[in-house]
């Protein structure tokens, strides 16, 4: 399992089967850089595992991503990776990186 140490994670199901896991960070700007690179490790690990299959899940594909980082006062940096995909894709992930806690 790979260490994830800034990031939490929110995972739901939508009513097609479709999973979307949010993983936040808010952090301080000594930290941001490495609560971004977590967010980019994920994002890398699933183009290595899951390399032709990223696109818009409505258009048939298996997993997409969105990074999102904001800026607050020039003090807190909140990263927001939000993962839509196809079950596969995310019991393999959450294998990898593992929930962030346990309920």
């Amino acid at each position: 399992m790979l260490n994830v140490h800034y990031l939490t994670f929110d995972l739901s199901d939508t009513d097609d089967g479709i999973a979307i896991l949010e993983a936040m960070a808010s952090t301080s700007a000594a930290q941001h850089a490495a609560a971004r690179a977590e967010a980019l490790q994920i994002v890398a690990w699933a183009q290595q595992h899951f390399p032709h299959s990223q696109g818009p899940i409505d258009e048939g594909m298996d997993w997409d991503h969105d990074l999102q980082v904001q800026v607050e006062d020039g003090h807190w940096h909140t990263v927001t990776l939000t993962l839509t995909g196809r079950p596969h894709v995310m019991a393999a992930l959450l294998a990898a990186f593992g929930p962030a806690d346990d309920d």
